[in-house]
């Protein structure tokens, strides 16, 4: 994309994709470290020795964890940083956890551009269909659309 983008510019790339990000490892750390965060201490996120009696026989990673990830695929996608004085988070649309992720399992995204729409004279709003997957599962861990509205 060209430093100068513009609704129209945008337009044409309509259900294009984005994006596929780097596969990213899902450790335990990672998991325990979310949970601190947020409070989200259940068992079957933290506690490795009770989860792996537990019907998914590990622990797994909170579906919020795997969702605050896009934050930082969406930071590394071009259209992102094309010369806009402001980029926004507005939002999601149609999130939907699919899959589990485990402690070893390695996830990337693949972001593609669905919808834009002026929202006046300096705004654009701008939808991503996004899909994590698991590296080796024919089914992703989760979708969402993510809202931006850039400014220019």
């Amino acid at each position: 994309m060209d430093e100068r983008m513009t609704l129209a510019k945008l337009e044409a790339v309509v259900g294009t994709e984005l994006d596929v990000s780097d596969w990213l490892p899902m450790t335990q750390e990672r998991i325990n470290a979310f949970a601190e965060c947020t409070e989200d201490r259940q068992w079957i996120h933290v506690d490795v020795e009770r989860a792996a009696q537990g019907p998914l026989k590990s622990t797994v990673a909170h579906g919020f964890l795997v969702l605050s990830l896009l934050a930082h695929w969406t930071g590394r996608i071009e259209v992102f940083r094309s010369g806009y004085k402001m980029v926004v988070n507005y939002g999601l649309d149609r999130v939907r956890f699919l899959s589990p992720v485990r402690p070893g399992d390695r996830i990337r995204n693949r972001a593609v551009l669905s919808e834009v729409k002026s929202k006046g004279a300096s705004r654009i709003l701008v939808k991503v269909a996004n899909t994590i997957e698991i590296e080796g599962s024919d089914k992703p861990a989760l979708t969402a659309e993510t809202l931006a509205v850039f400014f220019i």
